[in-house]
């Protein structure tokens, strides 16, 4: 699928399940759209077994399992004309996410299907389909969404990495030495950076993922290994640094340009807002999220709800 802005993404899709392929035609199968989060690809839903990954679980409960990738990923196929380690290839953050990749995605699904399309996000997926469900053209292809961790204001984030990156101005420290790329599997730099984080006993990375995301009750330690092949993917310094202006500002808007860059981009002195208030009151929406969740705060989250 090729975005307003030529960037070229992948859509993986699984018409049936395991047990009922010509019993069900996919035309009476309900269309659902997966859409993950942070440093992940469409992959995260199918990395567990067939009884214990979201993707497979909808395709053996009747649904026709659609599964996006944005802009930046393995799973897609870089831009129509700038090159995949150029400035300009990694010059967006989670607002084009939801400004372009998402609508692409859903409008391609929306008419192939001819049907609306129940979404599911994750993490970043839930701050992209917020954002985006503000806009009529792409709520009015939506028949309902679930938001797993859900996210849009950040500022009582708990994650001692996060909140140690952002006091160090890690995002600034990256763009100051000219990294547009946040790619954890080909760049030592960024490895280090990370040993440098948890250098800092505030971010207590004894153990990374739990300083990152929080305690997790269920995490199955031994599938460890079996990730890292897959993950992380690659993200832009951009969309860290919007993610950065969130946790510090406690705000749930554009990309911040500074004064003068926002005059330029939007016409005023500060980003815009999302307004929450324009997702229509008809859009049914199941929000989940854990107590536990360094990421998802629950005050923030009652903030969204």
């Amino acid at each position: 699928v090729v975005t307003e802005d030529g960037f070229v993404l992948g859509i993986q899709h699984i018409p049936y399940g395991i047990h009922d392929r010509g019993i069900l035609t996919v035309e009476s199968r309900p269309p659902v759209f997966l859409q993950h989060g942070l440093f992940q690809g469409g992959d995260t839903w199918f990395q567990n077994s067939r009884e214990q990954s979201l993707g497979f679980i909808l395709a053996d409960s009747g649904f026709d399992v659609w599964v996006g990738n944005v802009r930046g990923t393995r799973w897609s196929h870089g831009h129509v004309s700038f090159w995949e380690h150029s400035k300009d290839f990694w010059n967006w953050s989670w607002e084009e996410l939801a400004g372009y990749d998402l609508p692409a995605m859903i409008e391609f699904v929306y008419s192939v299907t001819g049907s609306k399309v129940y979404y599911v996000g994750h993490s970043q997926g839930t701050i992209m389909g917020l954002a985006a469900f503000t806009q009529p053209e792409v709520v009015n292809m939506i028949a309902a969404a679930a938001l797993l961790s859900p996210i849009s204001y950040l500022n009582h984030i708990t994650s001692s990495f996060a909140r140690t990156a952002v006091s160090m101005h890690l995002d600034k420290m990256m763009i100051s030495m000219g990294m547009h790329q946040i790619n954890f599997r080909s760049s030592k730099v960024i490895l280090q950076l990370v040993d440098y984080v948890c250098a800092s006993e505030d971010a207590n990375c004894a153990d990374l993922l739990t300083s990152i995301t929080g305690p997790n009750c269920c995490f199955n330690n031994s599938r460890v290994d079996f990730y890292l092949e897959y993950e992380p993917h690659s993200s832009s310094t951009k969309n860290l640094k919007h993610l950065f202006q969130m946790i510090r500002k406690g705000t749930f808007e554009k990309f911040d340009y500074g004064l003068w860059g926002n005059i330029k981009h939007y016409g005023s002195f500060i980003p815009i807002a999302y307004d929450l208030s324009r997702i229509p009151k008809s859009l049914p929406l199941w929000m989940a999220y854990g107590g536990n969740d360094a990421l998802a705060d629950l005050v923030d989250v009652n903030r969204t709800l």
